[in-house]
């Protein structure tokens, strides 16, 4: 795979999960990170541990991503690589929905997102490369989901429409669609262990590599799409997910 070497990235969202592990494995291959995130302590603490630059930035708040954008312009002046990747997920039935609910994870998952990449976007560089987080949830009907399914579908049809846009600055824009994944963000859905237990068993009975992914498999292909090897590939859309959307009916 093409080398990172001085090549500036940021990971929102960076101080768990994919986020996380994409930023670490950006910096392996090269790259000089930058990752945010909502929780000071844990934003401080995964700047720490991967020897990186955390900067304290809640993605709902469009102040806070203008601070982010300044932070990083006056360190690094461009990026290259943009990782729109936070995110939350709040399970709820249809008929349960409240109007705080819908914001909460609109106000992160879609307005948060097109925002961060608005206000980036002066400073990323011609031929750079935008990845969004995204989901198969855009696509399964999974039930108790509607909000955040609806939120990531946002953000593939937004991925799709931005690709043609910045085409002629030669900036990519891909969207990679996660299926399950072993990370913290289910453990912030408010369901008890029990609940969570049976979530988890019942998802993986349906994945045809009877596996949950990691947050690892995921930032391969998070390096790979900004990295120069896929200099090509604009406005896809990716789904890693051991098979799910492929065999949706299969169960165990």
């Amino acid at each position: 795979m093409s080398s990172l070497e001085g090549k500036v990235a940021v990971v929102t969202g960076g101080n768990s999960g994919i986020g996380y592990a994409s930023a670490q494995a950006l910096k392996a291959h090269g790259a000089t990170v930058v990752i945010s995130g909502r929780n000071s302590d844990r934003v401080n603490q995964a700047a720490s541990e991967l020897g990186l630059t955390g900067v304290v930035a809640d993605v709902s708040d469009l102040n806070a991503i203008d601070h982010l954008v300044e932070e990083v312009k006056a360190k690094h002046g461009q990026i290259d690589i943009l990782f729109v990747n936070a995110g939350i997920f709040s399970p709820a039935p249809i008929g349960q929905v409240t109007e705080e609910m819908f914001d909460h994870q609109m106000g992160i998952n879609f307005k948060g997102a097109v925002f961060t990449i608005e206000k980036f976007l002066p400073i990323i560089k011609d031929g750079g490369s935008i990845i969004n987080l995204s989901s198969i949830n855009a696509y399964t009907g999974m039930p108790n989901t509607a909000i955040y399914a609806a939120s990531k579908a946002a953000m593939n049809s937004y991925t799709r429409t931005a690709s043609t846009e910045l085409a002629p600055r030669g900036i990519r824009v891909n969207a990679v669609n996660p299926g399950p994944v072993s990370t913290p963000i289910f453990g912030k859905t408010g369901m008890s262990e029990e609940q969570l237990n049976g979530f988890a068993q019942a998802i993986q009975a349906r994945v045809p590599l009877k596996r949950f992914g990691t947050p690892e498999d995921i930032a391969k292909l998070v390096v790979f799409l900004a990295s120069d090897d896929a200099s090509y590939i604009t406005g896809g859309e990716y789904n890693i997910d051991g098979g799910t959307n492929v065999n949706p009916l299969l169960v165990g």
